[in-house]
């Protein structure tokens, strides 16, 4: 499956007070060029047991929604809104166009379905007569065709045989679907027919953050993969590389600069972490001097349980 690139700044949807990416271009690139990963909550309608491989869309954290805004690559909208307005701004002329193209992208995904269906047809009927021919003794001469009999192969009684019919079959199946036969499909983002480009009016202003952003930005620009960490009792998982190649390195837990430990959390969470094969790190963000200035820096501190 190729992707293409997306057209910058890439909308955020804003839902319910949830953040998704509903564009499997904007997902790839996001993971590829800023190390954002989110968290896939799509599923089946038919199976929504099912929680092993999920699909689009695309959850993402609030710290990972505002530090894409803050590079400039993303921007918030009002999902609800823009939908609303879009469709209602959305000429006769143009809906029709979008439901032909979604006509055609029917028909040819049952064509490919039917086609997958021929071949795995010809397939085990190809299984059952090699069968046969092998169960066939190996003695056996094929008898002699009088001369005055018509050759049966192809043809019998005027006929095609079955293995000519089968191949016209197949063909008129590839070539020929009704329309009323065509696959449903449904898209998993509006843009198009809606505009890529929302209005200023639909822009919503940066996302409330908890007060590990710092900490988390801080990694983000290191150069890690981070993802949430409640399976191991912590805020982050962060990862060197990407998840899909690297177990993660350190279980990631932010504290305030002046905030009191509890060294029973500390001891716990360095035993932790030495028994899953990670480290246990613990950061926040460090006001400087007011002589220096107010700005911002983050220090992280890895423990690791010695003597296991």
């Amino acid at each position: 499956m190729t992707t293409t690139e997306p057209i910058l700044p890439i909308p955020i949807s804003y839902i319910a007070g949830n953040y998704y990416l509903f564009s499997i271009d904007a997902v790839t690139y996001l993971r590829r060029e800023h190390h954002i990963c989110g968290v896939l909550i799509g599923t089946l309608p038919q199976i929504p047991q099912q929680n092993v491989f999920l699909g689009l869309p695309l959850e993402l954290m609030p710290e990972e929604a505002r530090l894409l805004v803050e590079k400039g690559v993303a921007c918030i909208v009002d999902e609800v809104k823009v939908q609303n307005q879009g469709m209602k701004a959305l000429m006769e002329e143009d809906r029709k166009k979008y439901l032909r193209e979604l006509e055609s992208q029917g028909l040819q995904a049952m064509r490919m379905q039917n086609n997958r269906k021929e071949q795995q047809r010809e397939k085990a009927l190809k299984k059952i007569e090699e069968k046969k021919a092998a169960k066939a003794p190996e003695e056996s001469e094929p008898a002699a065709v009088p001369k005055n009999e018509p050759i049966r192969g192809l043809f019998t009684d005027g006929q095609p045989s079955s293995s000519q019919s089968h191949g016209t079959s197949r063909r008129t199946s590839m070539t020929s679907v009704a329309p009323e036969n065509a696959m449903g499909i449904t898209p998993a983002t509006a843009r198009p027919p809606l505009p890529a480009e929302p209005s200023a009016e639909q822009l919503l202003p940066l996302p409330p953050v908890p007060s590990s952003y710092p900490l988390f930005a801080h990694l983000q620009k290191e150069g890690y993969y981070l993802s949430p960490g409640l399976r191991f009792g912590c805020q982050y998982l962060a990862y060197p590389g990407d998840p899909l190649r690297f177990h993660s390195h350190f279980l990631v837990v932010s504290a305030e600069w002046d905030e009191e430990l509890n060294l029973m959390d500390i001891i716990a969470g360095g035993r932790l972490g030495t028994g899953v094969k990670k480290g246990f790190m613990i950061g926040g963000a460090e006001k400087q001097k007011e002589d220096i200035g107010d700005e911002e820096s983050v220090r992280t501190f890895s423990i690791e349980w010695a003597g296991m």
